[in-house]
Formats: C-alpha cells, sequence, structure tokens
C-alpha cells in the first residue's frame, strides 16, 4: 500500500505495527514506511521486560536515539559488553553505527519504555 507523504498523520498507540524484536525487546514501528509512508527515518516504542534484556545486537550503519520514558535501562557496550551506563527518564542515549550494545532492565517489577529514532526506515538490527 502507497501512502501518500505530503500530509500530516497521527498514530495511535493502537496503530502501531510488531516489528524486528531482539531477546525480550518488543518493538513496535510507529512513523516507518509501513505505517505512515516514511522514506527516511524511523521512529517506535520499545520495552523491555523487567529483569530482561535484549539479545547482543548493533544497528549497522544507521545512528539510533533513545528517549527513556519511564524506568532505568543499563545499556552495556564494549569489550565484552564490559562497560555499562544506566539510563532514567528523560535521558537520551546515541547509539552510534556499528556499536554492538545490549539494553538490560534494572528493574525486576516495571518495564522499561522507550522511544527510538533511527537514521534510516529500515528497521535494521544485527542480533549477534
Amino acid at each position: 500500500m502507497e501512502l501518500p507523504a505530503n500530509r500530516l498523520r497521527i498514530v495511535r498507540a493502537a496503530d502501531r505495527k510488531p516489528d524486528i524484536a531482539s531477546g525480550a525487546m518488543v518493538r513496535e514501528a510507529a512513523i516507518s514506511r509501513g505505517v505512515v509512508g516514511a522514506e527516511r527515518i524511523w521512529v517506535g516504542y520499545v520495552e523491555l521486560p523487567p529483569g530482561m534484556a535484549s539479545a547482543p545486537h548493533h544497528h549497522g550503519e544507521c545512528e539510533s536515539a533513545i528517549y527513556i520514558i519511564a524506568g532505568q535501562a543499563r545499556f552495556r557496550t564494549g569489550e565484552a559488553f564490559a562497560d555499562a551506563e544506566i539510563a532514567s527518564p528523560g535521558d537520551f542515549v546515541w547509539v552510534p553505527p556499528q556499536v554492538p550494545h545490549i539494553e538490560e532492565n534494572v528493574s525486576q517489577n516495571e518495564p522499561v519504555r522507550m522511544v527510538v529514532v533511527r537514521s534510516t526506515q529500515e528497521t535494521l538490527v544485527v542480533n549477534l
């Protein structure tokens, strides 16, 4: 289905589309080619259940920006994923191209809720 690109759209929560998963992480596309006809960006809602983690992965040549809505996420990078930083509600995280990482929910009770923006329309996830 081809969608006209020349009009504003509001994507309701119920209209988000399931997308590629990585471990326990659930991704839903909101602004994408398939949902609104976007050509150059991908924006989605991501939820990580309590106590769970993504699989080790990277996003190829695209950059990713992450905004933490709720919960606390530990981001692991570096050799053997030994470098770790915690992001909290209101924090932004930038993930450069080709950087392997793992997102972990530090809480055993509450999910982490995030908005993810990528510099490509493709939902590129390379699970390692």
